[in-house]
């Protein structure tokens, strides 16, 4: 197994009511916490857009507190996109743009 045979990529997209609610800065602790690498921004539609990469195992424990969201979040669905990790992050950021 490669060096990075256990390292994967995600991206999960975020619905309900999590914008206004602090969830960026939740998932940035969470992610941050789990050692994680990569970022998290509102997307005009209402959702939330989570790119992260680092340990399988962490990642789909992230995943798990996006399903649960910081209080005030109302989280109707989480869809994720799963890849090759590909060190495209250096640590994890809110992306504001």
């Amino acid at each position: 197994m490669s060096a990075t045979g256990n390292k994967a990529s995600l991206t999960a997209y975020v619905s309900g009511r999590v914008q206004g609610v602090f969830f960026r800065m939740f998932v940035l602790k969470e992610a941050r916490a789990l050692g994680l690498t990569g970022r998290v921004r509102n997307l005009p539609d209402g959702r939330v857009e989570v790119n992260a990469e680092g340990e399988r195992a962490k990642l789909e424990q992230l995943v798990q507190k996006l399903h649960q969201g910081p209080p005030g979040a109302i989280v109707e669905s989480v869809n994720t996109e799963w890849g090759e990790y590909l060190h495209e992050y250096d640590d994890f950021q809110i992306d504001y743009r």
